[in-house]
């Protein structure tokens, strides 16, 4: 059973889709501000966050982005902004889908289901990297002899290069904070991140060439690997 986190200020409509949703077979955890969402987050990450733009003390871009720091969960902005550039803003700080009021409940439940089977797409993937080999497209990362290739060559990569080209080819489509990529690679204590981070990743797009090109920047995150077009 999958946990759905409801991050709705309009008491009514979260229960709407609290029922549908645990009628759907998830369990729900419905709060009605930002403070709420991240507070019900550290007590239990979720699996999956409908979050609301406009909220009562925090906006949620701000809480899209907090969370972004340090978890990897899907997040589904809940707005009734229809301008290209707010969904733009809302994908640049970290949310993955957009659900734009009023919505019907068919669609909402299609984009969480949607949503819940690339999570796990991408645990199969990390299960696929565990057992030594990630692969998109020309390039190949083997994990247990730590030797990645590229149309066939191999690529002459740092241990900290490596190490960071695994997490984000294993997880595309995915924005990383700078600082999660840290803790995962460097360690918590490590200081400097975002000089360590900037550098490595030109270092990579450099190395991997036009490949490189699909190591994306996203605004007040950090990176992400597209998928394949």
């Amino acid at each position: 059973m999958s946990l759905v986190l409801v991050v709705e200020d309009e008491v009514d409509l979260s229960h709407i889709m609290r029922d549908r949703l645990i009628a759907d077979g998830h369990e729900v955890v419905v709060v009605h501000d930002g403070a709420a969402a991240m507070a019900a987050v550290a007590k239990r990450v979720p699996d999956c966050v409908l979050l609301d733009w406009l909220l009562p003390d925090v906006d949620g871009l701000t809480v899209c982005r907090r969370l972004r720091e340090s978890h990897l969960m899907p997040i589904i902005m809940v707005t009734a902004r229809t301008e290209e550039v707010d969904r733009v803003l809302g994908l640049e700080v970290g949310a993955d889908d957009y659900l734009v009021k009023p919505f019907g409940l068919r669609e909402l439940l299609a984009r969480v289901r949607a949503m819940l089977r690339r999570v796990d797409l991408e645990g199969v993937r990390r299960a696929t990297a565990a057992n030594g080999r990630v692969q998109s497209g020309t390039l190949t990362i083997d994990t247990n002899s730590r030797i990645a290739t590229l149309d066939g060559a191999p690529m002459h990569l740092t241990r900290k290069e490596f190490e960071l080209l695994t997490v984000l080819v294993s997880n595309p489509g995915r924005a990383f904070s700078r600082e999660f990529l840290v803790e995962q690679i460097w360690g918590s204590d490590f200081e400097g991140y975002e000089r360590a981070i900037d550098t490595h990743i030109t270092r990579l797009r450099r190395k991997l060439g036009a490949i490189g090109e699909r190591i994306v920047t996203v605004w007040g995150v950090g990176y992400r690997f597209s998928a394949d077009t």
